[in-house]
């Protein structure tokens, strides 16, 4: 891999959220990845990075000169106490940067900083089909503990979502 190819991983910034949007953008209009249905606007997405900080949380993105490529970010799974040490975690991926170890290096870099946190363990909602994001979340230690049978609904279609799990140690 040459200078120019490395990938930076680091905390999003206030800078990035136009660049995020972007990227999450695409899978609100062209696909069933996410269930939002509206385009969101990069000050949305900036309010979600604050949202984010506030809960001590991570928001990473992945940086190649000085382009982002893709963003991983955890969130709390509930809002009840006892659920204090699970995170739920997603990674979105630039389209044209797939299949060339984004994913895994955002969660490489993401599941460390929980696990300093405190974390004990992590979900994956995955809308299905997504044999990436599955093949990803697996890669990672992660088990399928669930499936829920048409629990959204987007583009016509009804659409099951599976919740991969995983321990931090």
């Amino acid at each position: 891999m040459t200078p120019s190819q490395r990938v930076t991983i680091r905390p999003a910034t206030a800078a990035d959220a136009d660049a995020v949007a972007r990227i999450y953008n695409h899978y609100i209009t062209d696909t069933i990845v996410t269930f939002e249905e509206e385009p969101v606007s990069a000050t949305t997405m900036a309010e979600r990075f604050v949202e984010t900080e506030a809960a001590e949380l991570p928001w990473l993105v992945a940086e190649r000169d000085g382009a982002v490529l893709g963003y991983a970010h955890a969130s709390k799974w509930k809002g009840r106490c006892a659920y204090r040490f699970t995170a739920e975690v997603t990674v979105y991926l630039d389209p044209a940067h797939g299949g060339q170890g984004l994913g895994s290096a955002l969660y490489g870099a993401l599941f460390p900083l929980l696990k300093a946190r405190g974390f004990h363990s992590v979900l994956g909602g995955i809308a299905l089909p997504n044999a990436a994001s599955v093949a990803l979340h697996e890669k990672f230690g992660m088990t399928q503990v669930a499936q829920l049978k048409e629990v959204g609904f987007k583009f016509g279609k009804w659409i099951d979502v599976g919740y991969w799990q995983g321990g931090l140690g």
